[in-house]
């Protein structure tokens, strides 16, 4: 594992609900310079959506202006065929996210960030992306039994292609697998087994080197999550900080193998953002971690092994403006943080 000792550093979730690549560039760099995020537009058109970016490449992906989906009518053994060779030599040249589906991305990469601890990407999970994306019935491709095999194996090497994108710009990569679909395991909304879960992501995260990160914005089971690899575990602070604390011995263990945790603490609702300020969330901050400090966690592992992030992602926050206040305060409550605790 790579150095994780961040010190409640600002970085955030990936989406921002602007159209112009290169202001939403220059907001990540103004307020999140030491651990920047590649900017996510979904409001550029439907191929910049967190299921759409992740597509290029998937054996007969079908990507509408409104819908993606797997088309099962086609002859795919061509296509399959290839993939495996592919995977098989671990060549994730054919698996890039192209300026079309990526234009916060590829603006990002010529961006220069000479600050950067770590440089973050994100890509969509294989039980989100997998279950969310169907066939032309509707079915979720992950529960079929060809395609299923694939969709861990081709995010494998998404997440690869884009961890070597990154480390043109800084040696320290941090690839992101977000899985909000998590919020249903256990539901009759998921049929899937915990084993398949882990599975699932351990294939995908075989293709990052550096620093592994998940996201889930809701409540989940996070004993599943931090059974995996994964370095940094990503959670929605602001509203489901219980969450995350009824697992103490098993945060405990994923902090003591010198996990992270990314303190989704700034709210993502823009009508809550005239009632908090960074000493309100600084008092529910550390309302959050005495959770964890109640049942033998100790604080200064939570502040060392600490992001500080939104919620989830600000795509839907609505306004610009209501974006950058919440980098804004993310990078100001980050600051105060550091300071009251004198972290390096």
């Amino acid at each position: 594992m790579s150095d994780t000792n961040f010190n409640c550093l600002p970085t955030f979730i990936g989406s921002l609900p602007h159209k112009d690549a290169a202001a939403a560039c220059g907001l990540v760099k103004q307020y999140l310079p030491e651990v920047p995020a590649f900017p996510q537009l979904s409001k550029r058109g439907y191929r910049e959506s967190m299921y759409a970016q992740c597509s290029e490449g998937f054996p007969g992906i079908v990507v509408t202006p409104e819908k993606i989906y797997v088309d099962r009518q086609q002859d795919l053994t061509g296509q399959l065929a290839r993939f495996y060779e592919d995977y098989l030599a671990d060549d994730c040249s054919l698996y890039g996210i192209s300026p079309v589906y990526g234009a916060g991305l590829h603006t990002f990469l010529k961006t220069a960030f000479p600050q950067a601890k770590a440089v973050k990407g994100q890509i969509t999970g294989p039980v989100t992306w997998g279950l969310t994306v169907g066939d032309e019935a509707g079915k979720g491709i992950l529960y079929d039994e060809t395609l299923g095999d694939v969709v861990p194996k081709f995010l494998r090497l998404k997440a690869a292609w884009l961890e070597k994108e990154l480390a043109k710009i800084s040696p320290g990569t941090m690839i992101f697998v977000d899985e909000p679909y998590m919020t249903a395991f256990g539901s009759v909304g998921m049929q899937l087994t915990r084993e398949q879960v882990v599975s699932n992501l351990e294939e995908t995260f075989a293709g990052i080197k550096g620093i592994k990160g998940t996201h889930c914005c809701g409540n989940t089971d996070w004993s599943i999550l931090l059974q995996t690899s994964v370095d940094i575990i990503s959670f929605d602070t602001y509203n489901y900080a219980e969450s995350l604390a009824i697992y103490p011995g098993e945060v405990k263990k994923f902090l003591e193998r010198g996990g992270c945790i990314a303190w989704g603490i700034i709210p993502t609702d823009a009508a809550l953002f005239g009632k908090e300020a960074v000493s309100s969330l600084k008092d529910r901050l550390e309302a959050a971690f005495s959770l964890f400090t109640a049942k033998g966690i100790p604080q200064e592992r939570l502040l060392r092994q600490g992001l500080i992030t939104p919620a989830c992602g600000l795509g839907p926050v609505g306004s610009e403006a209501a974006a950058e206040q919440a980098l804004r305060l993310t990078a100001e409550l980050s600051q105060e943080i550091r300071r009251k605790y004198r972290l390096g």
